[in-house]
């Protein structure tokens, strides 16, 4: 239990809150407008302190992400300081229902703040709020304001865990995305390897006999050792599991060809192929391959009603181009939220220099369209 609330006390603030919008300037004005209007309307009031005691505050809400305590501790401190002081002296609350937009800082409170924070804040809230609740309406009133303080705080206590559990599972898709694209890459690698230790073993073999056979080798040994030098730097910054190297060369782009066809009832998959793709560097080659595969996995599984998916991979001068659409029926689609297997088709052609953009077509279906350099990520 200690651990427990050692951890949340120092649970950091939730990262990269939303900056200022206009929303923000809407509901302060909103709540001015209400405000003025329910003061004029309650003849139980005092009009003009309660409607600067509720009016005031409001403003502190267009800070309430970037500084959650400090707006909190102050909007509470002056709202029911007020109320507090007035029911003392009058025996009755003097604050409008308007004010009620103080359940809003609880919520922040514990959705944007750090543990210590929300600690103090909720602790100063509840103190604050069934002080206010006893002096004007008695002990019952104040029990009773507890739970509805609480609310909201558990509100934004579990939209704060589902936003953590999200990126969480996203780095997870990232990091599992980095530890196959570092896996082809070092299996290319140890590929390029023993064909350099097989050609330097035939090399030594002849070099007595035949020197023109010796030197045949060492210019195979130069290339191999050439295009392995490229593939190491691409795998800088990657991260992988120490599993063991398959010496087996992995999927170029010229495998995209096997993926056409159809499989049981599902959409015909049209391959369309050009340009230099032995030109390639083994990596881009490889990612071709996998970002193909892994959107006509989605186009199977997903798309409605679709009848045929192409596929065309085109090498031009410096870059090679892929585009998989498919001719479903068009869905709507969060782009807020997009499918951790789109997060980690990004994520790999990102770690090689390219960019990818997926989504619905303006007529039908869904079309993934991804643009790699030919060498992969500079360095």
């Amino acid at each position: 239990m200690r651990d427990a609330v050692r951890s949340l006390w120092s649970e950091p603030r939730a990262p990269d809150p939303p900056a200022r919008t206009w929303f923000d300037g809407a509901l302060v004005a909103t709540l001015v407008v209400v405000a003025v209007v329910e003061s004029l309307l309650r003849a139980d009031a005092t009009r003009p302190v309660a409607l600067v005691v509720c009016v005031v505050p409001a403003f502190g809400l267009l800070w309430r992400r970037a500084h959650p305590l400090a707006v909190t501790v102050a909007v509470f401190s002056v709202a029911m300081g007020v109320d507090a002081v007035a029911g003392a002296v009058t025996g009755e609350s003097m604050a409008l229902y308007t004010t009620a937009y103080v359940l809003l800082l609880p919520y922040a409170l514990l959705r944007w703040g750090s543990g210590r924070e929300a600690g103090i804040g909720l602790a100063f809230v509840m103190g604050t709020c069934a002080l206010s609740s006893w002096i004007s309406a008695g002990v019952t009133d104040a029990l009773t304001t507890i739970p509805f303080l609480l609310l909201p705080a558990a509100l934004g206590a579990s939209v704060r865990y589902r936003a953590s559990s999200r990126v969480r599972a996203i780095d997870e898709v990232k990091l599992r995305e980095r530890e196959l694209l570092a896996r082809e890459l070092h299996d290319t690698v140890a590929h390029h390897v023993s064909a350099i230790s097989i050609r330097a073993q035939a090399g030594r073999a002849v070099a007595a006999t035949d020197p023109a056979g010796a030197l045949d080798a060492l210019e195979v040994i130069e290339r191999e050792a050439s295009r392995t030098l490229a593939e190491m730097r691409m795998m800088v910054g990657a991260l992988r599991q120490g599993d063991e190297a398959e010496l087996a060369p992995q999927r170029r782009a010229a495998d995209v060809a096997r993926l056409a066809g159809r499989s049981g009832d599902g959409p015909e998959v049209v391959v369309d192929l050009s340009g230099d793709l032995d030109g390639l560097s083994a990596s881009v080659g490889a990612a071709i391959y996998r970002l193909a595969q892994e959107s006509i996995t989605n186009a199977v599984r997903h798309a409605r009603h679709a009848t045929r998916v192409t596929v065309r991979v085109a090498v031009e001068d410096e870059r090679v181009h892929l585009t998989v659409r498919d001719d479903g029926e068009a869905v709507a689609v969060s782009v807020s939220s997009p499918g951790y297997g789109l997060v980690g088709m990004t994520e790999r052609v990102t770690l090689l220099g390219g960019t990818l953009e997926a989504g619905p077509t303006p007529e039908r279906g869904w079309t993934v369209d991804a643009v790699l350099p030919r060498t992969g990520a500079s360095t």
